[in-house]
């Protein structure tokens, strides 16, 4: 008879510990799931930390340009950077922030005017840290964004906004520092100098929750006459200037930022050079995420080891009490590998179901164990020591056919360790000494 017929047969007449060794496998089954699961969920969460955590690296050097920052930038360690380029700007049919306190007589004496605006050229405003932590918000419009390179907008304080009745679409217009008088706020004046004037179309408006001061401070000092421009209008409006204040990058992790160290070390050089890193919030934020896919990770090679163990010790049971059954067929001349296969096939039968079992298991319980094991946490420390508030997005725990592939894998792989190593005894014995010793 076919061993595969009588392995069926088999478990129609042993129905109960069948149903024992089906209950056995969907325990195991469920638990490999879950942990491939949570592994799974926790790459997921932790990649798209990376994206929206990540590590801060704040590159100084005197003389770095923004042709140097953007090389850097262009690293692959690097998906997210942003260099900055302050510049002192006048206006031209734009009535800039004045201070309320009088001014002292002796203020700003035997010195150049400059310009009442501060400009900030940047690449990208979100990576700012005042909008990174929250505490300076774009109220209309939005921020400036790496497509705006090469375009003339801006983004301008509320303050600003109001004493102008400027509004997002609306177009400013600004002049260089050259020649700029930085306490005239009639800008329409002076047309015979060699200043540049820049037309920029106001994209988004923010608010800086700074209050203006108290004691007389110069125009561009005053928080409302602060804009944000990209680089190459910043460039323009510098007369010039090329040098960068500074250029943070965003990397995936903190040995991506010594990484970055050396290649920032390579291109700039090392004289006058300053690199900090602020992966507090990696720590604070990704760390959890890690360890719990290192413990899922844990968690399926221990119920693998459990599964085998437990499953070879049934086997030897169920070959012991069989025993006569299999000294029948080998006098019968019956092979020994195809007792073996009987017995495989047996455990194999079971599996199968029991995999299928679990992946409902896994569809039904797997989002919820996700979120008690890798949900967003309510305290937000890192928030409270000075770290930016992002906080990680929720984990999304899917039943995917890949998924339930390893699982019926590594099933399939432990039912057959556990009949085989069992079956081994069945290749020493023969028949004689089977049935006639089958205590």
């Amino acid at each position: 008879m076919n061993f595969v017929k009588r392995a069926g047969m088999s478990l129609g007449a042993r129905k109960s510990k069948s149903a024992a060794l089906l209950a056995i496998f969907v325990v195991i089954c469920t638990l490999l799931l879950g942990g491939f699961l949570l592994q799974a969920a926790a790459a997921r969460q932790e990649a798209d930390a990376r994206r929206t955590i990540g590590v801060d690296a704040t590159v100084k050097k005197k003389g770095l340009t923004a042709v140097l920052a953007d090389r850097l930038g262009a690293s692959e360690l690097v998906y997210r950077y942003n260099p900055e380029l302050p510049v002192r700007a006048g206006a031209r049919g734009l009535t800039p922030l004045t201070s309320d306190a009088p001014k002292p007589g002796d203020a700003g004496a035997g010195k150049k005017a400059r310009g009442p605006l501060a400009v900030n050229g940047v690449r990208d405003s979100g990576m700012l840290l005042p909008f990174s932590y929250g505490s300076t918000k774009i109220t209309a419009g939005r921020g400036i964004t790496p497509e705006d390179a090469g375009r003339d907008v801006a983004v301008i304080e509320r303050r600003l906004a109001d004493r102008n009745h400027l509004k997002v679409g609306d177009t400013i217009h600004v002049r260089s520092a050259d020649d700029a008088d930085d306490t005239d706020t009639d800008t329409d004046t002076d047309d015979t100098d060699d200043a540049e004037t820049v037309p920029l179309k106001v994209v988004g408006v923010f608010q800086n929750p700074t209050q203006d001061p108290t004691r007389w401070t110069a125009p561009h000092k005053l928080p409302g006459n602060a804009l944000y421009v990209p680089m190459s209008t910043a460039q323009k409006l510098g007369a010039g200037t090329a040098a960068v204040s500074e250029a943070v990058y965003k990397v995936g992790s903190p040995k991506q930022a010594e990484r970055l160290r050396a290649e920032a070390e390579h291109l700039l050089g090392g004289g006058g050079f300053d690199f900090r890193v602020n992966a507090k919030a990696y720590k604070d934020q990704v760390r959890p995420v890690q360890r719990v896919g290192a413990f899922a990770g844990l968690i399926v090679w221990v119920i693998a080891l459990a599964g085998t163990l437990i499953l070879g010790l049934i086997v030897t049971l169920r070959i012991r009490e069989r025993r006569a059954e299999l000294g029948v067929l080998l006098a019968m001349g019956e092979k020994k590998w195809k007792l073996i296969g009987q017995h495989a096939v047996e455990v194999a039968a079971v599996a199968l179901p029991a995999i299928a079992l679990a992946a409902l298991a896994g569809s039904l319980a797997g989002q919820p164990t996700g979120d008690a094991l890798l949900g967003r946490r309510d305290d937000k420390p890192a928030a409270a020591a000075g770290v930016p508030d992002a906080g990680i997005a929720p984990p999304t725990v899917r039943v995917e056919p890949a998924t339930v592939g390893k699982v019926a894998g590594l099933g399939l792989g432990i039912s057959l360790v556990a009949t085989v190593i069992p079956g081994i005894g069945i290749l020493r014995l023969h028949p004689r000494s089977i049935l006639t010793d089958t205590e």
